[in-house]
């Protein structure tokens, strides 16, 4: 299987199953004398950690990390930083059930024909658990940025509910990660019903970064925008990605619209 590495002059591999012993990614392209510990990384980690909420998945994992190599008295060494998160809830049993079953919306089918192999055990390569080495990653990223670039995310929107309000205070201290703590209580209501009818809804999520400096990425085949996009669209379950105004770019109002389409719109809505 290839392409399990993301990134240019920093990069990284990330490795392990669902429910294998453990999972784990090697960062490349670090600098020198960048202080750097597992207390930098668990954070994020924590953030990210599941079973949090009865919203998010109930699997039971600490999430902690452990840097294997790169790192010396304190400090990175310049050298392939390796990271291991050991898996705890190892119940492959769960998914006995589905053994023989493929599960609609999951990589399972696409797996086993690209393959030729069929691990049940949570979606094995393909399961979200992987995102975690991501999140350590980037963690490090973090750290070689510094505090003059800022990045924040939140959840604006599920299904057709939107948020304009951005109190950023407030996203740690809701289980949807919402900027608007009384959208977040609406959402909460809404997705209890929705769940009861044995169904799901989509959301958006929103990610800011303050600070960037011009000229990140190169010209044409590697922008920055365009490796946010595939970074994002990696991720499981998403399904689009907008950046600056997005699709939303495409419409004009109506008073600055050549005159055939006003005719048209005219025409259209007369009819």
């Amino acid at each position: 299987m290839t392409f399990n590495t993301f990134g240019h002059m920093f990069r990284f591999t990330t490795w392990g199953e669902s429910h294998g012993e453990a999972i784990g990614c090697v960062v490349d392209g670090v600098p020198p004398l960048i202080p750097l510990s597992e207390k930098d990384i668990q954070p994020y980690l924590d953030k990210r950690r599941p079973a949090q909420s009865r919203h998010t998945t109930q699997r039971k994992e600490t999430d902690t990390v452990k840097i294997l190599s790169g790192v010396f008295e304190g400090k990175t060494t310049g050298t392939p930083i390796s990271l291991i998160i050991y898996n705890e809830d190892q119940k492959s049993k769960d998914y006995g059930e589905i053994k023989d079953s493929f599960r609609p919306g999951h990589a399972d089918y696409t797996y086993m024909m690209k393959y030729g192999i069929r691990d049940y055990r949570g979606g094995g390569r393909s399961s979200a658990r992987e995102t975690a080495m991501r999140v350590a990653a980037g963690a490090i990223a973090r750290k070689i940025l510094g505090s003059s670039i800022t990045i924040r995310g939140a959840m604006v929107q599920m299904g057709d509910d939107a948020t304009a309000k951005r109190d950023w205070a407030q996203v740690p201290k809701n289980a949807f990660w919402c900027p608007d703590s009384a959208t977040a209580k609406c959402w909460e209501k809404s997705l209890d019903t929705i769940r009861k009818e044995g169904s799901s809804i989509g959301a958006v999520v929103e990610i800011v970064a303050e600070g960037v400096p011009v000229g990140l990425g190169a010209p044409i085949y590697k922008k920055l925008d365009s490796d946010l996009a595939s970074a994002m669209m990696s991720i499981n379950a998403v399904k689009g990605v907008e950046i600056g105004d997005g699709f939303a770019a495409a419409a004009r109002p109506a008073s600055r619209r050549p005159l055939c389409c006003q005719a048209h719109q005219l025409d259209f809505n007369a009819s």
